[in-house]
């Protein structure tokens, strides 16, 4: 028995809650990682986990096993790491998900570029708006946009995510500029429809008081993209992230209104499903990645970095 490999199939089966998704992680068969898993408790003489066909529970003793198996592999593959020939190499099988837009625009052009870092590894990314179970369904890392409600998993803030209003030059033009939130009662407002996750309404401080509004307007859709689009044909105000028009500003075709009222920014999110401790190399050295290219203003401008 490979014990180093025993000990690694039995932390990722632990922690992802099945063997599939201990399986999928490895890219083998569930067959293949309950054999593993036979041959350690075999071999220690204790039943670790008790398997059903769709989910895994720890005994006591694995319970007490599994700490010390995350501190074994956690050391192991940082000392590999400090003697590889080219500092740190991630290797393995990286998954991630993000949100369907931010990830187009701001997640799938990174993954190439953190690969050719580490030619070593394998990844895989998804892109939806349905949240994730991260561990159940065997992904390494979430990126996610906005307020996080209580969790048992471990966020890293990786930048902050402001929302701003805006328009185009032409409709400001047509209609004239907002002075108050008040006075979008009286514009077209582009509002995500009322089964979208945008439940509480657009945000704005007035001397530090948090108000929400929701505005109406005589267009609506589910999809922000095509909300972002519609503005910048010039068919009202929009309320979006700064990361999605940010470019749109600086070129000019969309003009920011209300500034004087802009909320607090939330966040953008690196979520695990582990604590950081016990990360496997391939995870840390990936939110690492996305601090540095999420840190750098020339990202969300679209400018190369220096």
């Amino acid at each position: 028995m490979d014990k180093l490999k025993a000990f690694e199939t039995f932390v990722s089966a632990a922690t992802r809650g099945s063997l599939s998704a201990a399986a999928r992680a490895e890219g083998v068969a569930p067959a293949v990682i309950s054999r593993r898993l036979d041959a350690l408790e075999e071999h220690l003489g204790v039943k670790l986990l008790v398997r059903t066909t769709r989910r895994i529970a720890l005994t006591h003793e694995g319970a007490a096993f599994l700490d010390d198996c995350q501190r074994i592999v956690a050391e192991v593959a940082g000392a590999e790491a400090s003697v590889s020939a080219g500092g740190l190499q991630a290797s393995g099988h990286l998954r991630i998900t993000a949100p369907a837009g931010f990830g187009r625009r701001h997640v799938a052009p990174l993954v190439p570029e953190f690969y050719a870092q580490h030619p070593r590894l394998r990844i895989s990314l998804n892109l939806s708006d349905r949240v994730i179970d991260l561990a159940g369904e065997g992904y390494d890392c979430a990126v996610r946009v906005g307020d996080l409600p209580d969790s048992s998993l471990i966020s890293v803030r990786l930048a902050d995510n402001r929302r701003v209003c805006v328009a185009t030059p032409d409709y400001l033009l047509r209609h004239g500029t907002p002075l108050h939130p008040r006075d979008l009662a009286q514009h077209h407002c582009l509002v995500l429809s009322s089964d979208a996750s945008q439940t509480r309404g657009w945000a704005f401080s007035d001397q530090g008081v948090v108000t929400h509004l929701r505005p109406d307007g005589p267009l609506d859709c589910s999809d922000g993209q095509v909300l972002h689009d519609w503005c910048l044909a010039g068919h009202g105000i929009a309320w979006r992230s700064i990361w999605e028009v940010e470019q749109d500003i600086a070129s000019g075709r969309l003009q920011p209104v209300l500034e004087a009222f802009a909320a607090m920014p939330n966040g953008i999110y690196a979520i695990l499903p582990h604590p950081t401790k016990h990360l496997p190399l391939r995870v840390r050295l990936w939110v690492d990645f996305l601090k540095v290219r999420y840190g750098d203003p020339a990202f969300w401008a679209g400018r190369s970095p220096a």
